[in-house]
């Protein structure tokens, strides 16, 4: 990999210029659309060997599909893929943009996709079922998706076959109800207030019951509220989320009360997560804990100035984030005290979203050619190695585990990894 000049505080190199990457960063996602017409036209050749990537070792692992005869390679050693496809969706998605359901992978592609996680086979795919980069909410083992005929409906889908197994029965109430988060007795939507004249200027949201398809309740959210860029995040009866006006709620998921909102320092496009009754977002330089019932701060870390915390996430009672100075955390989700702080990464790129099999943390990278799937030492932070496809492209990469490999999307291109 080849070294980058030296930064200071801000980012920027000696010449005054901050880095393509943070550039890339800072335009947000606000700027999606003129942002992914620049990724495009940075993308590599479509084929290329995805074996481990220039600058990288040369990679370990056998290499093979169809069967688990394969071993993780020694640090400094990244692994081969065991099988790639090529898709249609781009890597300008959401999180979920992936899902694993056992040994399926889905993909929000146009068609919708299911493949096996073994051999990359297709198992089934579904056009116009979900909009290319969507997110894969799931509840139990159903797949919720916003109807493809554009009826007002939402639709359960069994990840196995592709086959439709409910579907919501809302009488053309909403306009473009949108899944937020789901668990096995309701699926919570977003969705536009349709006006006489079928326009639809103010939105709710609403929970629908699974067993009978209705609206258990709907809360009308205050005017000016968009209803794209919400982040939420779901555990109990507590349903946590942000949007573009800068607000953190919660809401009762039995009744649609809310229970309070919070400004934040900006608007959080970022995940964010809850684990033993609090949630847990980036609010600009500092990483907040909030108690889920009432809004009490229970912590606050801070990181450099002029730096900002990225989306956390909780993995088997660890917090880990990343931030803007290039360093990984690992924090005790209870207290916030530091389990190890990984300042040493000024060199690669860091990661935004995690997975954890075994005692390895993975993590999957911002935008940067340089970028890829990482492996890192759960217990003390030390990067391992990086697989990257060798195409060139600073398309982000997402990730999502399931048993012993990896599911990994990046560009044009979807792949599996080992993580055993």
């Amino acid at each position: 990999m080849a070294t980058r000049d030296v930064r200071g505080p801000d980012g920027r190199g000696a010449d005054g210029a901050l880095p393509r990457r943070r550039l890339l960063r800072m335009a947000g996602a606000g700027l999606g659309l003129v942002l992914a017409g620049a990724v495009t036209t940075a993308c590599g050749p479509e084929e290329a060997d995805a074996a481990g990537g220039a600058g990288n070792p040369k990679p370990g692992g056998s290499g093979k599909g169809g069967g688990d005869a394969f071993t993780t390679p020694p640090a400094g050693t990244a692994p081969r893929a065991l099988w790639q496809e090529k898709t249609g969706v781009g890597s300008l998605g959401s999180d979920e943009v992936l899902a694993v359901v056992g040994n399926v992978v889905l993909l929000a592609d146009d068609p919708l996709t299911a493949r096996d996680l073994a051999t990359g086979r297709k198992l089934w795919s579904l056009p116009g079922a979900a909009q290319p980069g969507a997110r894969l909410i799931m509840g139990g083992d159903t797949l919720y998706l916003a109807s493809g005929e554009y009826d007002g409906d939402l639709v359960g889908l069994d990840p196995a076959t592709g086959k439709e197994t409910w579907r919501s029965r809302l009488d053309g109430r909403y306009a473009q109800p949108r899944p937020i988060g789901a668990d096995t007795e309701r699926v919570y939507v977003i969705a536009g207030i349709l006006e006489k004249d079928l326009s639809s200027r103010t939105n709710v949201i609403a929970a629908i019951d699974i067993r009978t398809g209705k609206a258990v309740w709907s809360e009308r959210r205050d005017t000016g509220t968009e209803e794209s860029g919400l982040t939420a995040a779901l555990l109990g009866e507590r349903l946590a989320y942000t949007d573009h006006r800068e607000n953190l709620t919660v809401r009762d998921t039995t009744t649609g009360r809310q229970l309070w909102s919070k400004k934040i320092s900006r608007s959080n496009f970022e995940r964010i997560d809850v684990h033993d009754g609090a949630v847990f977002v980036a609010d600009g330089r500092h990483l907040r804990s909030y108690a889920l019932d009432d809004g009490a701060e229970r912590w606050a870390l801070e990181t450099e100035e002029f730096d900002t915390f990225n989306g956390p996430t909780v993995l088997e009672g660890v917090l880990y984030a990343s931030d803007s100075a290039h360093a990984l955390w690992a924090v005790d989700p209870a207290t916030g005290k530091r389990r190890w702080h990984n300042a040493d990464l000024l060199e690669v790129s860091v990661p935004l979203q995690f997975a954890k099999v075994g005692d390895t943390l993975y993590g999957a990278t911002e935008f940067d050619e340089d970028g890829g799937v990482q492996a890192y030492d759960a217990g003390d932070g030390k990067l391992r190695w990086t697989f990257n496809d060798g195409s060139g492209s600073i398309d982000p990469w997402y990730m999502v585990s399931g048993g012993k490999r990896l599911a990994a999307l990046h560009g044009s291109r979807l792949l599996a990894l080992p993580a055993v």
